[in-house]
């Protein structure tokens, strides 16, 4: 069996625990290809080389025998996996070596546990769903997918934008704000749940439209299903608004029309035993931890 593994950063107070998972992998038979960037930084900023068998840098040099991808780090890592590899066969687990983060299954006290069950097979598949994102009138990214979310965004610090959104061809609002996020279940965790957006579960098949400070208190957060289209325009006394597919962003001009809808394909993640979506909101939200309950 072979496996990838991906990282950026990690802290020098992670290092026995990442040592731990090396070790089991090489005690137990399993061949290791480490995304180049992730071994130089253990060498140089860290002084750890593990044994490995090969490297990969992007998807184009992505070994195709690949049996699971480990992300070790914390959300940010994982999204930047997902966007680095691009093979959505093959399925991710997220390890995490931060503090909070909704996307990695194995903490720093399971690793043998965890990499125990993953081996013997003792996990579940569970797929997330991904935004396809197309600009009108403007150069599309490159890679025009987004597990968390698709933002718009004004470029300056003073006036607000208005987002024209329309829903399956029908004008829905003109909304006045700093902008507007439209967000996977996966994504309703991340930015949009900071400016007061829903959680979904991550098998919800929906999309949640949240604004980014409204002019008017009456804008709210929406659910839809997942199989509606969006299309987005936007004015503003500038010449452009920003957009942004998760970490990546661009200016765009004002003429440029977004149009959002589900991916064809989902992304596969790794589900072990004895956790749940609601065990992990109670643990990284301290939901039950005030002293007052």
């Amino acid at each position: 069996m072979k496996v990838a593994v991906f990282g950026s950063l990690i802290q020098q107070e992670y290092l026995p625990v990442l040592k731990q998972f090396f070790r089991f992998l090489n005690e137990n038979g399993i061949e290791i290809s480490i995304y180049r960037p992730f071994d130089e930084f253990l060498s140089a900023e860290l002084n750890y080389t593990p044994h490995v068998d090969s490297f990969f840098s992007s998807h184009q040099d992505f070994e195709k025998d690949i049996s699971y991808v480990f992300s070790i780090g914390g959300d940010g890592t994982f999204l930047h996996s997902f966007l680095t590899i691009r093979n959505f066969e093959i399925p991710i687990i997220g390890v995490n070596s931060g503090r909070l983060g909704f996307l990695a299954d194995i903490g720093r006290e399971e690793i043998i546990g965890g990499l125990t069950n993953l081996f013997k097979g003792n996990y579940t598949i569970q797929e997330r769903s991904l935004l396809k994102v197309d600009l009108h009138g403007a150069s599309n990214f490159e890679f025009n997918y987004a597990l968390n979310e698709m933002t718009v965004l004004k470029t300056d610090s003073s006036s607000m934008i208005v987002i024209h959104l329309s829903i399956n061809g029908e004008p829905m609002n003109s909304i006045w704000a700093d902008g507007l996020i439209i967000a996977t279940p996966t994504g309703s965790t991340a930015y949009s749940l900071s400016v007061g957006g829903p959680i979904l579960t991550p098998d919800s098949e929906n999309f949640v439209i949240t604004p980014i400070a409204p002019h008017n208190l009456t804008v709210r957060p929406v659910v839809v299903p997942d199989h509606y289209e969006l299309s987005l325009r936007v004015e503003g006394r500038g010449n452009q608004f920003l957009t942004s597919l998760d970490s990546r962003s661009a200016n765009v001009s004002l003429s440029t029309t977004v149009t959002v809808r589900k991916a064809g394909f989902k992304l596969k993640t790794l589900h072990l035993p004895g956790q749940s979506f609601f065990q992990t909101l109670s643990n990284k939200m301290m939901w039950g931890a005030d002293r007052r309950n």
